[in-house]
């Protein structure tokens, strides 16, 4: 009896292969670093500015304090008082994050888990 395992996907970094699964998120979380998600994001066709930095190092940041994923009413929060109403918005996180927003495109450049539910 043989295993299939599905296509091993990658992405490049400085002459090295870290391996992500078939929706760009890492396999071994351990291997996240910014020159990761940089790569990632522009395979992706998205420019990080340090508002997307602020967004992807509060992501990694609640998920090693807390042990889940941020859900997107929790960073509406936390980003309204932090940015305003209007930049931290729904809205203006997806905007953001136009694949997926935050909670899955942001997840995959800080190196997180799919959500629940995705596939």
């Amino acid at each position: 009896m043989s295993t299939t395992r599905e296509p091993a996907h990658y992405v490049e970094i400085g002459g090295r292969r870290v391996e992500v699964d078939s929706e760009g998120y890492l396999v071994d979380r351990s291997q996240w670093s910014e020159e990761f998600a940089r790569e990632l994001a522009r395979g992706e066709g998205l420019e990080l500015t340090p508002a997307h930095w602020e967004v992807i190092h509060y992501l990694r940041g609640y998920y090693a304090e807390h042990g889940v994923q941020a859900q997107v009413r929790v960073m509406i929060r936390h980003f309204t008082r932090k940015w305003g109403p209007e930049r931290g918005s729904n809205y203006h996180l997806h905007e953001m994050f136009p694949r997926g927003g935050p909670q899955k495109q942001g997840n995959r450049m800080a190196g997180l888990l799919r959500t629940k539910g995705e596939h």
